[in-house]
């Protein structure tokens, strides 16, 4: 496992107006790992997720306290949002291609970003399908619009169009909750190969996945994080009773 801290989390409170819907958080998430986080629906996961690159912003009712750290920058006091959310893409649970073509979901923010040149776009295009594990079902389909692809297709369409612009981290949020075992499958295999290149943070409600695929596991549990570790430790032997009841199931 890496050695290496990506993000150094420390006494992190999250508040919708008078909800208190984070509870002292900390953590450290580690690089070229996927880390899952697991719990019961409403228990703060994917809130948490949304922390890691400011998602918050957009609500105004959202407070933020404590410090996150990115390879020791604090992402709220000292880097931009715009900035940030370059570097730690995020992938959702539905997918959601725009109604345009395969290639222009994927030049998008490179376009952004101000990359016009047609010879870089069809560069990083086919870089970020390949990376995505897709080139070849979509090479002929480069031009034909992205709502017509499965659902597992714009999935890692989505995942493509989150790599163009070259992150370090992937959040992904319950990403394959509305997808079939195959497609499934396959998202989960190019997790494990997209590590080698990126941090992968996980949201799921599978734990037979975070058990597959995860490096290390967080139990969210009423906005806390109950208990974090290796993977393989926090299943086989977890130290916190409320961890036990969750994964043998007689949680509630």
């Amino acid at each position: 496992m890496s050695e290496k801290v990506k993000f150094e989390i420390r006494n992190v409170n999250l508040h919708y107006g008078d909800f208190h819907a984070l509870k002292n958080v900390n953590m450290d998430i580690m690089e070229n790992e996927i880390t899952a986080f697991i719990g019961p629906s409403g228990c703060g996961k994917s809130t948490f997720l949304k922390t890691l690159n400011r998602m918050q912003d957009f609500e105004e009712s959202a407070r933020v306290d404590g410090t996150i750290k990115m390879d020791g920058t604090d992402i709220y006091k000292d880097m931009d949002g715009i900035a940030l959310r370059h570097t730690v893409g995020m992938v959702f649970q539905q997918p959601n291609p725009f109604p345009k073509s395969v290639y222009d979901n994927v030049a998008y923010g490179p376009r952004i970003f101000g990359i016009k040149k047609k010879a870089q776009l069809d560069q990083i295009v086919e870089r970020s399908l390949r990376q995505a594990a897709i080139w070849d079902e979509l090479k002929d389909r480069l031009n034909k619009s992205a709502l017509g692809l499965s659902g597992g297709q714009q999935q890692r369409l989505c995942i493509a169009r989150a790599l163009a612009v070259n992150p370090d981290v992937l959040l992904m949020d319950e990403p394959t909750s509305a997808l079939d075992p195959i497609s499934t499958s396959k998202i989960e295999d190019l997790a494990v190969e997209l590590k080698k290149d990126y941090t992968i943070i996980m949201v799921t409600h599978n734990m037979q996945q975070a058990a597959r695929i995860s490096d290390r596991t967080a139990f969210f549990l009423l906005g806390e994080m109950v208990e974090y570790g290796p993977t393989a430790q926090l299943f086989a032997n977890p130290s916190d009773p409320r961890t036990e009841r969750y994964i043998t199931g007689r949680f509630g």
